[in-house]
C-alpha cells in the first residue's frame, strides 16, 4: 500500500462526535490543531506559527475509546494515513475552491510532554473452556466469558472470591458459579456469563 502515514501532535479542537455507521460500527470524529512553533532570535522566546487544522476519524473500539478520553483542548498525539480532498462551492457559495486534510487514525493518545494521564484497559470479552475441579453440587466445567488480560497479568488476578491455584485451574468454591470461572479487569467485581 501507498498510503501516507503522518504523526501529528496538536489540540483537540472540537468535541468528538462519537456515533453508530448503519452497519453497527463505531465512528468517532473531531479537529486536531497543530501549531507549529518556533525560537525567535531577536525576542529570545519560543513563537507560535501558523496553525493548520485537520479532521480525525476512528473506528470500531478506537473510536469508542476515544469518545471516552479526549476533551477539547487536550494535547494529543495522533498517528495515521492522511488523506487530502479538494472541491469546489456552489455558485451561490462563491464557488471558491476548498482543501481540506484528514487522518483516519491507527493510534491516538495524550502527549505525555504536557501532562499525565491514567490508563486504563478496555475489557474485551472472550469465551473459552474452563477447567474446573468437581465443585459441591457436580458441577464440573463449562464455557466463561473472561475478560482478555496483558502480558504477565494473571486471569484469576483482582477476580471477586476466587482463589487460583498458580497454573491457571480455579479452586473449588467461591469464584466458581454454574461450572464458569468469575474475572473481573477490576478488583472486587466479578462477571460472569
Amino acid at each position: 500500500m501507498n498510503d501516507t502515514l503522518v504523526t501529528l501532535v496538536g489540540n483537540a479542537a472540537t468535541a468528538v462526535e462519537h456515533r453508530q455507521t448503519a452497519a453497527g460500527m463505531a465512528v468517532a470524529r473531531f479537529r486536531l490543531a497543530a501549531t507549529s512553533r518556533r525560537w525567535d532570535k531577536a525576542r529570545e522566546r519560543w513563537t507560535d506559527g501558523e496553525t493548520s487544522f485537520y479532521t480525525v476519524r476512528a473506528w470500531r473500539a478506537l473510536a469508542d475509546n476515544v469518545a471516552a478520553s479526549v476533551a477539547v483542548g487536550e494535547p494529543l498525539l495522533v498517528q495515521g494515513r492522511l488523506r487530502l480532498r479538494e472541491g469546489e462551492q456552489p455558485p451561490e457559495r462563491g464557488g471558491a475552491r476548498w482543501f481540506a486534510a484528514e487522518v483516519d487514525a491507527l493510534a491516538i493518545g495524550h502527549d505525555l510532554s504536557r501532562g499525565t494521564a491514567a490508563f486504563r484497559r478496555s475489557p474485551r470479552a472472550r469465551t473459552e473452556q474452563v477447567p474446573v475441579q468437581q465443585a459441591p453440587g457436580g458441577r464440573v466445567s463449562g464455557s466463561a466469558v473472561v475478560p482478555e488480560t496483558g502480558a504477565g497479568e494473571s486471569a484469576e488476578a483482582g477476580a471477586a472470591g476466587s482463589s487460583g491455584d498458580g497454573d491457571g485451574d480455579v479452586v473449588e468454591g467461591a469464584g466458581v458459579q454454574g461450572g464458569h470461572r468469575l474475572n473481573s479487569p477490576l478488583p472486587g467485581i466479578a462477571h460472569g456469563s
